[in-house]
């Protein structure tokens, strides 16, 4: 009897360690974050109010529902005073040789609009050169 209960606490010492040394692993598969690069040309800029705005729309066919009410989107244009330089880049909205720059989402599309700060000069300045944009959509899980 002395013998068993010594060999019923062995047994149990070798269970509590061969259960002790088992790893749980939990797997957890997120959603990464998705971007998308354009190239905004001079002739892409349009205006209907004489030059109050000049706007461009990109189209980023995922921009879907679930993107407008759950997700975030980042937009950023190569920076102004460095266009030259393809890694400058500044997130709107921001302003720039008082022009603010800002941008619009919708289902399917980004509207991006320049329009001046200056109640001196309402006239905005129209890009000159090709600009590259960038858009990151960054997943997030809805909490109601």
């Amino acid at each position: 009897t002395q013998n068993m209960k010594i060999k019923i606490l062995l047994l149990l010492c070798i269970a509590t360690l061969g259960l002790a040394s088992c790893k749980k692993e939990t797997i957890v598969q997120e959603t990464q974050n998705r971007t998308f690069n354009y190239t905004i040309l001079p002739s892409d800029w349009t205006t209907s109010d004489n030059g109050l705005t000049y706007s461009t729309t990109l189209n980023v066919n995922e921009i879907d529902q679930i993107t407008l009410d759950d997700e975030g989107v980042l937009v950023y244009l190569n920076h102004p005073s460095d266009i030259a330089n393809p890694d400058a880049y500044i997130q709107l909205p921001y302003v720039y040789n008082v022009d603010a720059y800002s941008y619009k989402l919708s289902k399917g599309k980004i509207r991006i609009d320049i329009q001046s700060s200056d109640d001196q000069n309402n006239l905005a300045i129209k890009p000159t050169k090709n600009l590259k944009a960038k858009i990151v959509i960054l997943p997030s899980k809805y909490v109601p």
